[in-house]
């Protein structure tokens, strides 16, 4: 099982990411897969969940209306749109369908 979260970076307050978050060695299109962010010195916070078959999403208080999550399952990819950056999204964001983890992509706003 492989799961590789990519498109973080550095982004001025105000500005826009897209992470991608690709997936091999599970059925992709049978599992919800959420975004968990971690930052410097604190826990884990759930962000968002896109739900299998209707793509139903779901988001935290603290990203809903900014955050945008997508799917293609023909791909085995999941997506997040962060739109609207603040410095307390700065984190490492992981993707995972709740058993299996990726590496984490860095977000740095400032």
């Amino acid at each position: 099982v492989q799961l590789v979260e990519s498109g973080g970076g550095l982004v001025q307050p105000g500005g826009s990411l897209r992470l991608s978050c690709t997936t091999s060695g599970f059925t992709f299109s049978n599992w919800a897969m959420n975004w968990i962010r971690q930052a410097p010195g604190k826990g884990p916070e759930w962000v968002s969940v896109i739900h299998s078959g209707g793509g139903t999403t779901y988001y935290a208080d603290s990203v809903s209306g900014r955050f945008t999550g997508s799917r293609d399952d023909a791909k085995n990819t999941v997506f997040l749109q962060l739109n609207s950056l603040k410095t307390e999204d700065t984190a490492k964001y992981y993707c995972t369908p709740g058993v299996y983890w990726g590496q984490g992509t860095q977000v740095t706003v400032s």
